[in-house]
């Protein structure tokens, strides 16, 4: 039997000597080609074969260079020029009108139109999963956002030599807009994934083709200001801060709302929760850590807590809709390693078990720190009651939806979409009606005993004092009765929930 080094008459034969080398090149690539996501590369090269995609490119580069020569035109018999402030925000709006437009809607359009092909099985039988798919789909759009970028980088280089503007100003504008860039594109995959039927599709698109336009008018705002004002601006503590919280909450929204559109993308037998809730969890306690850091900084400063827990409880509260008002029971195959505490799975119960607990643990760590901060006027006690009547508002109408929609025999109203509109509703009515019973009655719009269970009025009375006295004007009497009652609704959403639980697990 011959050897490979050999022809069958026995002669030898000299191997390549590229052969080696070609096997170890195409295992290396064929290594590299595992690890990276096939769809990225066949994203990639179907977005450029496309027309949009040259007639963006071509019309981008004609006015950066027609832009250019205006400039050299303009500068050339100018002494000492002062236009590259001027040259680089035109550059910059060649730029963003791709970045923050035709980029973030291509996205959008790609997923939306494997749904409504139905080639999204096609991709699904693949076996990379929701979200690799999604992933390769971000990636893909990123991959042609940084060709487009490198087209126009010389460009906003070129303004830097005109004079009139600093190169930290170019490099922190060219990262704002480099995560926003990303945020718009992980936002507008995710809404590709909101709605199922024509009609949902259509309203979806023309809310994202809005919102695109006015990110898009937002980005150039800020980097107007920034450009115009970078020196002052970038020096001064407060914008840098604001810079910072968002950029923070670009980067953990946008995890949310990438794991949201994994989620919803899952088959009902996989663990499509974990994702949101996990990247729920992580976010508050990336926030309070954050917050916690910046209040022992700023010299433990009221203000702080009340800002920090205001924006978390509102987010919170949102979020924990969504949690709260998932389908009832789980897969028969994830029922096996599920226990009563096991937050991160399916289920409307462990969703709002998980969402009663985050809400009371972000209030109660706030609450502990406004009792440690610097008691400079008497404001500090009426926000003590405001941070802990708020998780009792959030609980109270979260658990009243719940009631509501899932206590009834009747499942009319238990679809999650009928729990989130009953919130809204209920919300909506506790708000508006004491205020107009109190005009009724010849009161005050405000009366505080009406509006103890408005969310809204009810907030502002447990924040305000007398200006005389210098004492607040309610009570921990009515905080107490506020947590009271958000703790007797939120027990009987618990048993109602556990009851449909169990009930779904025996059909």
């Amino acid at each position: 039997m011959s050897t490979p080094m050999e022809t069958t008459s026995g002669a030898p034969v000299a191997e390549p000597t590229g052969g080696a080398a070609a096997a170890s090149g195409g295992g290396f690539q064929a290594r590299w080609g595992d690890r990276l996501n096939p769809l990225v590369v066949k994203e990639v090269r179907q977005g450029f074969r496309t027309r949009i995609f040259w007639a963006c490119f071509g019309l981008m580069l004609l006015s950066c260079v027609v832009l250019a020569l205006v400039a050299f035109v303009q500068t050339r018999d100018a002494a000492f020029s002062q236009f590259g402030q001027t040259y680089f925000f035109a550059f910059f709006v060649c730029l963003a009108v791709v970045h923050f437009f035709v980029i973030p809607y291509s996205a959008y359009r790609s997923l939306a139109r494997e749904r409504e092909d139905d080639t999204w099985v096609l991709l699904v039988l693949t076996g990379l999963g929701p979200r690799r798919i999604l992933r390769g789909k971000v990636l893909s759009f990123l991959v042609q956002a940084a060709l487009y970028a490198s087209a126009v980088g010389p460009f906003l280089l070129f303004s830097y030599y005109l004079n009139g503007i600093a190169l930290p100003t170019i490099l922190v504008v060219l990262g704002l807009s480099a995560a926003w860039l990303v945020f718009l594109t992980v936002v507008a995959v995710g809404a590709a994934t909101l709605a199922d039927s024509r009609m949902g599709r259509g309203l979806v698109h023309f809310v994202v083709l809005g919102a695109l336009g006015l990110a898009f008018a937002m980005a150039l705002g800020i980097a107007s200001a920034l450009t115009d004002a970078a020196d002052r601006l970038l020096h001064t503590d407060g914008v840098l801060l604001a810079m910072s919280i968002c950029l923070g909450l670009m980067l953990l929204d946008g995890w949310l709302l990438f794991e949201v559109a994994a989620s919803r993308l899952s088959l009902s037998t996989e663990d499509y929760t974990r994702g949101p809730r996990r990247a729920v969890a992580a976010q508050m306690g990336v926030a309070l850590v954050a917050g916690l850091v910046l209040w022992w900084v700023d010299d433990k400063k009221h203000v702080v807590t009340e800002v920090f827990a205001t924006l978390g409880t509102v987010h919170l509260t949102l979020v924990s809709l969504f949690m709260a008002s998932d389908v009832d029971g789980q897969a028969r195959a994830l029922r096996a390693g599920t226990s009563p505490w096991s937050l991160m799975r399916p289920g409307a119960l462990r969703g709002f078990r998980l969402a009663v607990l985050l809400l009371v643990g972000w209030n109660v760590a706030w609450f502990l720190a406004a009792v440690f901060s610097e008691h400079t006027s008497s404001r500090s006690e009426p926000y003590r009651m405001v941070m802990a009547v708020m998780p009792a508002y959030s609980v109270l109408y979260l658990s009243l939806a719940l009631l509501l929609g899932r206590m009834p025999k009747s499942d009319r109203f238990s679809s999650p979409a009928a729990v989130r509109l009953l919130f809204v509703a209920t919300v909506g009515v506790a708000a508006g009606l004491p205020p107009l019973f109190a005009e009724v009655v010849g009161l005050e719009a405000g009366d505080s005993l009406i509006n103890l269970l408005n969310p809204v009025v009810g907030v502002a009375n447990f924040s305000s004092h007398d200006y005389s006295t210098g004492l607040p004007e309610m009570s921990w009497a009515m905080v107490g009765f506020l947590g009271g009652l958000a703790l007797l609704c939120a027990f009987m959403a618990d048993r109602v929930l556990t009851e449909r639980e169990k009930r779904a697990h025996r059909l």
